[in-house]
């Protein structure tokens, strides 16, 4: 699939299919590593509205709609934290506006 945007990983596992319920992973990774994902992912959104996201041993395929929410979040406490999310909605079908005439 063109856009498959993988995480950098090192192990070699078989690779599990995640279409529902609950999954979460952090990876950390360098300035390079981190900056091509983002590049992929970026290449991804402007190509289509479908992307697979993996690591070595699981993929998320998504399709997903607009519009695509980017959060910004900055703490200040004991040490300066800069968080930027973003999350995609799971496309269903035609969206529309939502209007309709009877």
């Amino acid at each position: 699939m063109a856009n498959d945007i993988e995480f950098p990983d090192k192990s070699d596992h078989g690779r599990k299919t995640i279409t529902s319920g609950f999954f979460e992973r952090e990876i950390r990774l360098s300035g390079d590593e981190t900056a091509a994902f983002l590049h992929n992912l970026a290449d991804a959104i402007e190509s289509d509205t479908s992307i697979t996201v993996s690591g070595s041993d699981w993929e998320i395929p998504f399709e997903y709609r607009e519009p695509i929410e980017v959060e910004v979040e900055f703490s200040k406490k004991r040490e300066g934290e800069l968080e930027i999310e973003v999350e995609f909605a799971e496309a269903h079908g035609s969206e529309g506006s939502g209007l309709s005439v009877e």
